[in-house]
């Protein structure tokens, strides 16, 4: 693996986050699919394209994309986690994906080959960067001239449901700062207009910020999304910082929560995110 300067993020997604996130690949790709579409239509790819996935993490959007480039383009996917690009890797080889390959590093330091890609994507790889400036410019470096971008981040806290019911939870664990626009972690870049400039600063051209948002699965069942919520994440940072009875108790205001949401198909939650396309100058 090549140097790494977010290391805070290195730690989590080749620990316990990496790992559980690895394990359980299919119900996060169930919980966040519901942007792939309008992912897939910003970014527009067309077949010989060469892509970058940045924060790839099981490598859903790297297959698509590999799929949309073919028979002649490629897609190359990113991420920081050793376990997720374990599953990434065997998904493509599941797949038959001849034109998909994977490597482990940070965005922000990677030695991207330059100008060498038509299009960067990511679905929520990137409000994780402790240097975000940093990152997108080395992303912007590693496109070609007239290149584009489609990217994904979390949009306001307040329009996630899984979050709202969370809150559910104030008065019993310790939420103070949980979702706070600006800071570190998944709403880094929520604050309207935060990761357009981040793109303007990094040289890209026609910056655009689309206010989106989707429902994902999130679980059969509200005691089932409960258990999910609570084991990964910002959830079990949360439990282990209260007693046992407490976090039982948690637990069950929470399924209480989320019941309304049921339905025969699942129980689906709504999350807004900004799509963010632009481009790099022209030669």
């Amino acid at each position: 693996m090549h140097p790494v300067t977010n290391t805070a993020q290195a730690q989590a997604w080749n620990g316990y986050e990496g790992t559980h996130w690895a394990a359980h690949h299919d119900r996060w790709d169930a919980v966040n699919a519901g942007f792939n579409q309008p992912l897939l239509d910003a970014a527009a790819i067309a077949p010989g394209d060469h892509v970058l996935d940045i924060g790839c993490g099981a490598g859903a959007t790297t297959r698509l994309a590999a799929r949309a480039a073919a028979p002649h383009g490629s897609a190359l996917g990113l991420d920081l986690s050793g376990p997720l690009l374990q599953r990434a890797r065997a998904g493509a080889e599941s797949a038959g994906l001849g034109n998909v390959r994977f490597e482990q590093g940070d965005a922000q330091v990677h030695p991207l080959p330059r100008g060498t890609f038509d299009l960067a994507i990511s679905r929520f790889g990137i409000m994780f960067f402790n240097d975000p400036a940093a990152a997108f410019a080395n992303i912007a470096a590693a496109l070609r001239p007239g290149g584009r971008v489609a990217l994904l981040c979390s949009a306001e806290p307040e329009g996630n449901q899984w979050l709202t019911a969370l809150a559910t939870l104030q008065d019993m664990l310790p939420l103070a700062g949980l979702g706070k626009p600006g800071a570190p972690g998944m709403f880094s870049l929520a604050a309207p207009g935060a990761a357009a400039a981040l793109l303007n600063q990094a040289g890209l051209q026609n910056v655009r910020a689309e206010h989106v948002t989707a429902f994902g699965n999130w679980g059969h069942s509200a005691s089932e999304a409960a258990d999910f919520l609570l084991n990964s994440g910002p959830g079990r940072h949360l439990l282990t910082q209260t007693a046992p009875s407490t976090a039982a108790r948690a637990r069950a205001r929470l399924t209480d929560a989320l019941r309304p949401h049921e339905s025969d198909t699942g129980l689906h939650l709504r999350s807004t995110a900004w799509l963010l396309t632009a481009t790099t100058p022209d030669a």
